[in-house]
Order: structure tokens, then sequence, then C-alpha cells
């Protein structure tokens, strides 16, 4: 009877161990994947995506500094910084691997603010710096949400972004 409880209790914690060492990896794995995505938002563009980025970077063409989503043939760009009335949002959106700009887009900006509050923004072209920009007019300090929401032609284009003020 003594070795079928000893034999309970080795098993038992073998199996704690097992467990423990599995949720260990798998968390090690998901900070991982989180730090490689953060990366690629923060250089613009995949390490994977076959494309040489090493001349864009140098003349600064594609990436501007924000989170960079590619969605499909669009190639996604949130800019958002923070300025005396609110929060200042640039917004590219480039189409096919020569990333030309995309004029004609109706963009709207979906916001879900710190507190939970949703307010949905429209961006305007700016011809001269060939980008969508709007102000949103908040200035509480937390993490804002954003869904860019575009049309272009017909075609949904759409990306998910945030930031913290």
């Amino acid at each position: 009877m003594k070795s079928l409880k000893l034999g309970a209790i080795v098993l038992g914690s073998i199996g704690l161990i097992f467990v423990g060492a599995c949720s260990n990896q798998t968390a090690n794995s998901e900070d991982s994947a989180a730090s490689k995505t953060e990366t690629v938002a923060q250089k613009g563009h995949s390490e994977n995506d076959g494309h040489d980025h090493s001349e864009d970077e140098k003349e600064g063409e594609h990436s501007h500094g924000g989170q960079v989503i590619e969605s499909g043939q669009y190639h996604l760009e949130l800019v958002a910084e923070p300025s005396d009335d609110g929060t200042h949002m640039d917004f590219y959106l480039e189409k096919g691997e020569k990333h030309e700009k995309v004029s004609n887009a109706q963009v709207t900006a979906q916001v879900q603010l710190p507190n939970g509050e949703q307010k949905s923004i429209p961006l305007e072209y700016e011809a001269d710096e060939k980008h969508y920009h709007a102000i949103l007019p908040e200035k509480t300090a937390g993490e804002y949400k954003v869904a860019i929401l575009s049309e272009v032609d017909g075609e949904k284009v759409n990306g998910r972004f945030s930031f913290k003020r």
C-alpha cells in the first residue's frame, strides 16, 4: 500500500514538472513572437517578405517610423504623435511592391479611448505630404486602440493599430 501511494506521489510530481516546463516554453515562444511582431512594426517591414529593404531604408521612402501592416497588396502605416491639440495621426496607404501612394480612398479611424469610449475620425488626404491625416483631440494618458477602415475602389482595406499617450 505504501508503494502505491509513493508511486502516485512520484507520478503526480513528474506530471506537475512536465506541465510547468511546457507552460514556460509556451510563454517564452509567445514572448518571442510578440517581440518579433514589435520589431517588424518598428522596422516597418517583414524580415521574410523576400524584398531587400536596405535601399528603401536609406532613402526612407517606405517607412515613416510608424506601425506597419501588410494587408494583401497594400502597405498600411500609422504614425501617431502627441501634439498640443491632441494626437496627430498620419496614415500612409500604399499599393504593390513599389509602394505606390493611394490617394482616392475613403479612410476613417475608429478609436477606442483609454476609458473605453469610441470615436470615429475621418482622415483627409494631404496631397503635398502624400498621406492621410487627422487630429484626435483627446489628451488622456493611456492606450488607444485604432482600427483604420479604408475603401479603395470598392475594396475594403483595414488595419488595427495601437499607441500610448
